[in-house]
């Protein structure tokens, strides 16, 4: 049973987490920087508003471009896993994931469309290409939905081939359109498609953290009603909840959440499969607490798969998609053969 001390401890013990994780990655890189280094360049900049002029070089490294780039993997693990236990919740299946059911794809398609012919474009401060990620996932999560629904009901086994197929589709539709573009433009998108945080301005973190706050705390709002969902649609129903609106809102959030993701950071993978799964191991399905939990964890999660990505071969860099990829195929493998053991004869 959830309790408000059980509910406090967790969180506390994953931000505490969270932070450390944070700081291991600043002062990780190709220009390793100390503690000490990093506490006097915090402080200068607190105490006089500057970077300081005696360690300049080490002082923008650390603010200018890693620091935007650790909260951005921060904030794009933790929206993938927040996605990953909402589809998983609605979908009542361990592998959904906005990239293994083609909401990643779409979402990309729509940013890859917007650049194609030149509608990025900046309103209220807010540029739209996570608008156009947002309504990509959007058509892609709504085709998906009807395609797998019959006489009200949907059938989690085709809409997740359908996914997958969906997902095949819209990647080499993506492919054409950066075939037809310049040769110049293709390999940034080739690059940006195998997952890249890059070193994000300030800007760019402030986007992508305004479209995810208000996503997450949507569907911090439905943990509730989740947990019913998670039951079956008709013993939700007979609880007292409103399940199509319930699922109405998680899936307009959801993409809404990927769009926003995917427009900065590209297709990373796995992410909101392998957080959920293990967290729940760790502190239970409610999602009450799975949710918030989620955020944090994916962000741990993504903050050190970036990390190693920038480090390993250091100075060149692996797209984080990569090195996320080679922890969730093996993961998502795992998964496929726990489920044939638990049911070994069809």
């Amino acid at each position: 049973m959830l309790t408000l001390k059980r509910w406090l401890t967790v969180l506390f013990i994953l931000t505490v987490l969270w932070m450390i994780t944070v700081l291991i990655c600043l002062l990780q890189g190709t220009e390793p920087i100390t503690l000490s280094d990093a506490a006097g360049i915090f402080w200068t900049r607190l105490s006089s508003g500057t970077n300081g002029a005696s360690d300049f070089s080490r002082s923008t490294i650390l603010l200018e471009v890693r620091l935007p780039r650790v909260l951005l993997a921060g904030l794009v693990g933790g929206t993938l896993a927040v996605v990953g236990v909402t589809l998983q919740a609605l979908l009542r299946n361990p592998l959904a994931d906005p990239f293994v059911i083609g909401i990643s794809s779409g979402s990309a398609l729509g940013v890859v469309l917007s650049l194609l012919v030149g509608l990025n474009v900046s309103i209220w401060g807010l540029t739209t290409m996570p608008l156009f990620g947002f309504l990509g996932g959007l058509i892609t999560l709504f085709s998906l939905y009807r395609l797998s629904q019959v006489h009200g009901k949907i059938f989690v086994q085709t809409l997740l081939l359908g996914g997958v197929i969906l997902n095949a589709m819209l990647s080499a539709v993506i492919m054409f359109i950066a075939y037809m573009m310049d040769a110049d433009k293709v390999m940034g998108i080739v690059y940006w498609l195998m997952g890249n945080l890059g070193s994000p301005d300030r800007k760019a973190l402030t986007i992508v953290a305004v479209y995810s706050l208000i996503g997450m705390a949507v569907l911090f709002g439905l943990g509730r009603g989740l947990n019913l969902l998670a039951l079956g649609d008709e013993t939700a129903v007979t609880l007292g909840l409103d399940a199509e609106r319930t699922k109405r809102i998680a899936f307009f959030a959801s993409a809404l959440l990927t769009g926003a993701v995917v427009s900065v950071s590209g297709l990373i993978s796995f992410v909101g499969i392998m957080i959920p799964h293990v967290l729940r191991i760790l502190i239970g399905p409610d999602h009450r607490l799975l949710l918030p939990a989620s955020v944090l964890g994916g962000g741990i999660f993504l903050m050190t798969a970036d990390m190693i990505a920038r480090t390993v071969i250091a100075p060149t860099e692996i797209p984080v998609g990569v090195i996320t990829a080679l922890c969730g195929g093996p993961f998502f493998l795992f998964l496929l053969w726990k489920g044939k053991m638990r049911f070994p004869n069809p």
